[in-house]
């Protein structure tokens, strides 16, 4: 970090010495008046040592600070920031440092007393780019009378990506989960999928894989393995409006739905699938087109960190208007939204069903447990009934919006921001294991 300017003041102890002068004159001024002086000399013997604290320290120069901080961190993860000082002299004893941090991070401890090195955890928030905007460091000086304080800033910045160690670990679960042991490659098996060979039929099978031809011309039973299809594409459409910035359990609703993308994503990726990520609020604002691999997850997340907070009513004419003229094959598009009302769902209904004629929708919303939680409490006080009218109107229309997404024969998830990520891969999975991509 560069410096940023110094300064000197002094030190509770000078300023108590110094005081402790006051009464000394003031007694010797009342009973001994031809000793008033020495009250003037305290006050100049505090001077004194004050000034030679002053040179004393003087020989601490070249000040430098180093700042050691991650280059990037997750929502879901935690930092840590290493200061380390450094003089062209004697270093002092210790030292005190201050942080300015920025409003997306909370830094722990922001202030602290230090000998050689401070580490500072730092806990993001939200999604973008963040910082340490000024750090002050100040030291005593050899008689503790004075301060030397030293400004640096600003520090260099992190970029605070989507939560992914909870989507990684998740995935690594649930695709371990289901491998034999020592073996590596894991075959998707599915009911209704490509054909891959026939296997005596087992206890627990089931009796829609039975070969009948195969088994009679055998004499014994037969099923039928498949595997999975691959190579399906997968377009995860965000809303980014105005709707999905407003907090929901510490978080914007935006960043919840990010998460069940990504996870989506990366299971996806490692099925063989191809994934896209397209966002609009007011216009389309990303479109990454199809990407296809276990490799081009990192891509996905350096796309989805790009994500803005938007003030803008979404416009779901256009937005999916242009999502549907890109999209050039059949493909499951997950829209991740939120809507208010139903006149507000008019538009996101027509739209919707335009691209139910290709293609399979699947609507993701994210339940409102604070609204459910004032529909249902008891009433108290006359305003606890208002509220739980208006919210109990609210759910009810959104319930409505959800019938009309059902009649146009769109996939329906509405779950809370913990169980959305699980919820969406097990439709995932039940989706392609009946072939319904």
């Amino acid at each position: 970090m560069k410096p940023a300017g110094g300064a000197l003041y002094p030190t509770r102890r000078a300023i108590a010495l110094m005081a402790a002068g006051a009464p000394l004159a003031l007694l010797l001024a009342l009973f001994l008046p031809r000793l008033w002086v020495l009250g003037l000399a305290w006050i100049l013997f505090v001077f004194l040592l004050i000034a030679a604290d002053l040179v004393l320290g003087a020989r601490r120069k070249g000040l430098a600070l180093a700042l050691d901080l991650p280059g990037a961190v997750g929502l879901d993860d935690r930092a840590e920031a290493v200061f380390r000082p450094s003089f062209r002299g004697r270093a002092p004893a210790s030292l005190e440092l201050a942080l300015q941090v920025d409003p997306l991070l909370t830094a722990t401890p922001a202030r602290q007393v230090f000998s050689d090195t401070a580490r500072v955890t730092l806990v993001p928030h939200r999604r973008g780019e963040a910082g340490l905007p000024m750090a002050w460091l100040r030291w005593r000086g050899p008689l503790g009378l004075t301060w030397r304080q030293q400004a640096f800033g600003p520090g260099p910045q992190i970029k605070i990506f989507p939560g992914t160690r909870a989507v990684t670990d998740f995935a690594m679960r649930l695709f371990s989960r289901h491998a034999p042991p020592g073996q590596r490659v894991q075959q998707q098996i599915g009911d209704s999928a490509e054909f891959h060979a026939l296997k005596e039929f087992g206890a627990g099978g089931s009796l829609r894989s039975i070969a009948w031809r195969q088994s009679a011309r055998h004499v014994r039973l037969l099923a039928r393995e498949s595997h999975a299809e691959t190579n399906h594409h997968v377009v995860l459409a965000l809303d980014t409006g105005r709707l999905m910035c407003a907090p929901m359990e510490g978080l914007p609703k935006l960043d919840h739905a990010l998460h069940a993308a990504l996870l989506l994503a990366y299971v996806a990726l490692r099925g063989g699938d191809r994934v896209g990520l397209f966002a609009f609020d007011a216009e389309p604002v990303l479109s990454s087109g199809a990407l296809v691999g276990p490799s081009a997850f990192p891509t996905l997340q350096r796309l989805a960190a790009s994500l803005e907070y938007s003030t803008e009513e979404t416009n779901f004419t256009l937005g999916l208007a242009r999502l549907g003229g890109e999209l050039k094959r059949r493909s499951l598009v997950v829209v991740f939204t939120d809507f208010a009302d139903t006149t507000g769902a008019e538009l996101m209904l027509e739209n919707v069903g335009r691209l139910m004629a290709r293609h399979l929708v699947l609507f993701v919303a994210l339940r409102d447990a604070e609204l459910e939680a004032l529909a249902e409490a008891a009433p108290r006080r006359s305003d606890d009934v208002s509220r739980a009218v208006v919210a109990g109107a609210m759910l009810q229309e959104r319930e409505l919006v959800m019938e009309k997404l059902r009649h146009l024969g769109v996939q329906i998830i509405e779950a809370s921001a913990r169980e959305l990520g699980p919820a969406l891969i097990d439709r995932y999975d039940a989706l392609k294991r009946r072939d319904a991509l």
